[in-house]
Order: structure tokens, then C-alpha cells, then sequence
């Protein structure tokens, strides 16, 4: 498991040091640096699934387009050169990228495994192969990473073999094609519903259902070619809707559900916005689940504007379905002279917790002060 993530000179940060849990929450204010951290690791896993030999770390891809260098190296501090570390368990990767501002990669100028530097630079996948072939190189390069611009309904959704598409996709479109081949392969047992069959799709199906009661899921190839259709039932009382007719929030939540229940013990699911066109209720749920996913072994880093999604950790953890140490909370806010850009609240097994900074999800007890004239 990923413990902690460094950066330096990277976006809007001077240094970062983030310890990171089984589940780990990103909030704060807009434009404070929460994408910035899930853009760190969608970068090294871009490069190391589209160019899994290179030298450099490529800026634009399926997951991230971040555009030159100028765009990525810290505009304050940092000149051509920028940092991005990882500690997995009780070792330790560093990385010192570097290029010209208009450039749209960064060669690998020094890397270094338990702070001790490579003679010289290599691949950023050789690297993490050298002690544990299979571990957290295999991790970053199947991880997901599922950004908040998803795709809506669509008529149908193109098949990739797993080997192209092993993952639903940044904007979650290959989220039909990965449910439709891997449709009977069982879930991981910790997350598996009783009395529904094991295999993906029914799971997907039930879980979907904790959202959206009645929800039906019929995935079915189109005839001679690379694609399969989603039908979508919301009441035992009609037919198989196309997804248009279905409400958006399910087209927004499936790739979600298919995303953590694909995937395998200790793999690594990043989130932006999961709470999008999800009813309050449908928020705190998801908070649930994903406590859930994380208790079962996959490692979950997310990013929120919601109170539900923080809530339904919560009451996760009141309720002992996933232990406060592991879940890292961290409340981002703008770089400004004398203010810390990061904040970790800290959670205890009641759910609460400790502090509260200003903007912490507090704008609804600042609304209601406010109408109550106390402000």
C-alpha cells in the first residue's frame, strides 16, 4: 500500500509530504491542489501504460493532458525541474523529472530507490521492477483513475480487449466494455453482497441497486461489431431503457461500482467527485461503499466537495465497518504567505473529528447562522 506521496516544484506546490491510508480524502477550496495530487500519479501511470520503456515522463496522455512543462513545474519556486516520491510500505521512490518549458515531456534527470541513487536515470517501470516485480509497478500501471468529466449515456460503448482497456478509463467509457468481458469473474469475497451471485455483473448490478432501488443491467453485444449496448431498468413494472431515459446519476455512478469491484486486493482506485448527480442520500451511500472497498483491500484516494461523501465514511467508521486509522483526511487551501497549504483533520472511531479549519465543510452551519442573524 501507498503510504505517503512527496512532491516538489510540482503544479502548486513548493513541497509536499502526504500520508496516504486505505482510504484517503481530498478536500478544500477550488484551485487549492487536490486534482494535483491525483494528476501526480495519473502521470506516472500514463507513462508507464502507453510507454512503458521511456525515459520520460509524457505529460499528455488517456489519463492526464496537463500540456508543457511551463503547466506543470511550480511557476514560484521551481524553474525546469520538478519532484514526484512515493513511500509503498518501507520503501521509498524518488524521481527528479526535467525539460524545457514549452516541452510536452520531461526526461528522468535522477532516481533513487531508499534514497539511494541509480548511476544513471532509467525507466520509470524498470525502476519499480527492480526488488518486487508484480508489485506497485503492476499497481501504477493498472490503476484507476477516474476523473470528474465521465462520459454521459450513450447509444453504445465500444469492446476493448483487456489488454488495452483493462481499466474503465478516465472518463469512465470503457466502464460497459469491462463489465461486459469480465461479466463472470468473481468479485473480491470481502465485497461481495450475500445472496447475489459472485460473478461482476450481478454484483454490479446489486450494488447499483443500494443507489438506485429496482435498478436492472443488461449489457449486450451489438451484432458484428466491437461494441455492446446498456439497457437500464429502474422498476420491475417496465422494459430496458436506453441510458438516456435512465437518469444521468446512473450512467455517472456505474463506472464507479464497476472500477472498485474490478479490481483486485491492494490495487489503487483514484476518484475525483464521486457525489456527481447523486442525490444526498445517494452521496452518504457512496461514502459507505467506498469505506467498504477500502476495508476490503483496494486503496482508495478520492476527492470531494461533499459533506454526504464525509458523513457516510463516518458513520462507516462508527459503525466498525472500517477502522479510523485507516482513513487519512486532508483539507487543501490556497497558497498563501503564512497559510499551511494542507491540513490533516484527524478522525476517531466515534466518527468525529478533532478540528474543523475554516471551509472544512462548514458552509451550511455558516448559511444557517446566517439566517438566524448570528453572523
Amino acid at each position: 500500500m501507498l503510504t505517503q506521496l512527496d512532491l516538489r516544484h510540482f503544479k502548486c506546490f513548493e513541497l509536499l509530504h502526504l500520508p496516504l491510508c486505505p482510504l484517503t480524502l481530498l478536500a478544500g477550496t477550488n484551485a487549492s491542489g487536490k486534482s494535483s495530487v491525483l494528476q501526480a500519479l495519473g502521470l506516472l501511470h500514463q507513462t508507464m501504460r502507453e510507454h512503458e520503456w521511456s525515459l520520460r515522463l509524457m505529460l499528455n496522455g488517456e489519463s492526464v493532458q496537463l500540456g508543457t512543462v511551463s503547466d506543470v513545474v511550480d511557476k514560484v519556486y521551481g524553474r525546469r525541474e520538478c519532484e514526484i516520491g512515493l513511500v509503498d510500505g518501507d520503501t521509498s521512490y524518488q524521481w527528479i523529472f526535467t525539460g524545457g518549458r514549452s516541452e510536452m515531456s520531461m526526461a528522468v534527470k535522477r532516481v533513487a530507490v531508499r534514497g539511494i541513487p541509480l548511476e544513471e536515470p532509467t525507466q520509470l517501470h524498470y525502476l519499480l521492477s527492480l526488488d518486487e516485480p508484480s508489485s506497485l509497478s503492476e499497481r501504477l500501471k493498472n490503476l484507476t483513475y477516474l476523473t470528474a468529466e465521465r462520459i454521459g449515456p450513450r447509444e453504445t460503448y465500444k469492446i476493448d480487449d483487456l489488454q488495452v482497456a483493462p481499466v474503465v478509463g478516465a472518463s469512465g467509457g470503457h466502464a460497459a466494455s469491462v463489465l461486459h468481458v469480465k461479466r463472470d469473474e468473481r468479485v473480491c469475497e470481502k465485497l461481495a453482497l450475500p445472496d447475489v451471485s459472485s460473478n461482476l455483473l450481478h454484483q454490479v448490478e446489486a450494488r447499483m441497486q443500494t443507489f438506485f432501488p429496482e435498478c436492472r443491467l443488461e449489457v449486450a453485444p451489438v451484432s458484428r461489431a466491437n461494441a455492446v449496448t446498456l439497457g437500464i431498468r429502474t422498476s420491475d413494472d417496465t422494459d430496458f431503457h436506453r441510458p438516456i431515459h435512465a437518469g444521468f446519476g446512473i450512467t455517472q455512478v456505474l463506472p464507479i461500482v464497476v472500477a472498485t469491484l474490478a479490481a483486485s486486493h491492494d490495487s489503487l482506485v483514484l476518484l475525483e467527485n464521486p457525489e456527481v448527480h447523486l442525490h444526498p442520500a445517494g452521496q452518504a451511500q457512496m461514502g459507505q461503499f467506498l469505506a467498504e472497498v477500502a476495508q476490503a483491500g483496494v486503496q482508495v484516494i478520492l476527492e470531494t466537495h461533499s459533506d454526504h461523501i464525509l458523513n457516510g465514511i463516518r458513520r462507516a467508521v462508527k459503525a466498525g465497518r472500517l477502522s479510523a486509522e485507516q482513513v487519512a483526511i486532508h483539507f487543501f487551501q490556497p497558497r498563501l504567505e503564512g497559510n499551511t497549504q494542507v491540513v490533516s483533520p484527524v478522525l476517531d472511531k466515534t466518527g468525529n473529528i478533532d478540528a474543523w479549519p475554516d471551509g472544512f465543510f462548514d458552509q451550511f452551519d455558516k448559511d444557517m447562522n446566517h439566517f438566524a442573524g448570528w453572523d
